[in-house]
């Protein structure tokens, strides 16, 4: 089975890849000749991702699934949420973000925050949602080198070190994205394979 998951972030489908079963052929926008930046003008994170996965399967008549996530940070009222890759600014720059971040928490105790994420699937031409949800606080200075995005300043509920500083395969066990994702290959086992 192929299924197109749309990004054109390498480290996002790598990242995905290796939660999915060989009988599934992962590709990427890219591997489909799709180089569109496909507009993510939804309010909230659902929105967003059935915004790209439609975009998918109604330009190429694919089967797709997207995902959207965001960090909500509870001393800043849910920011960045579902503007988190561009909080600083539309270059999506992960450092200007994360400084971002660090600068409105000083001298702040409360640093509580969670990771969502949300998975549109289109699949044979029905819709389904699967969401994963990881608890954490957000650091003090950034701590790793590992992940992407926001990963070195989030420290989830019940580690020592931030997602930057986790093994892959335990940041995927226990991430957000890892959630979902297990949600939606379970979905695809149990319904196609």
């Amino acid at each position: 089975m192929k299924l197109v998951f749309a990004t054109h972030n390498p480290n996002k489908l790598k990242e995905v890849q290796q939660l999915f079963p060989e009988e599934i052929e992962l590709l990427s926008l890219d591997d489909i000749g799709c180089f569109d930046e496909i507009p993510e003008t939804g309010e909230t994170l659902e929105e967003n991702a059935k915004i790209k996965a439609d975009y998918v399967t109604q330009m190429y008549g694919l089967n797709c699934f997207s995902d959207d996530t965001g960090l909500l940070i509870d001393a800043l009222d849910g920011a960045p949420g579902v503007f988190s890759a561009r909080y600083a600014g539309e270059q999506k720059n992960a450092s200007d973000n994360m400084a971002k971040v660090l600068t409105e928490l000083q001298n702040k105790t409360l640093r509580d925050a969670h990771f969502k994420t949300v998975i549109h699937l289109n699949l044979e031409r029905h819709d389904y949602v699967f969401e994963g949800i990881v608890e954490g606080v957000i650091t003090q200075k950034q701590h790793g080198s590992r992940g992407f995005g926001y990963d070195p300043i989030f420290r989830p509920k019940g580690y020592d070190g931030t997602f930057g500083e986790l093994p892959p395969e335990t940041k995927n066990a226990i991430s957000h994205r890892g959630r979902a994702i297990q949600k939606l290959v379970s979905f695809l086992k149990n319904s196609t394979l």
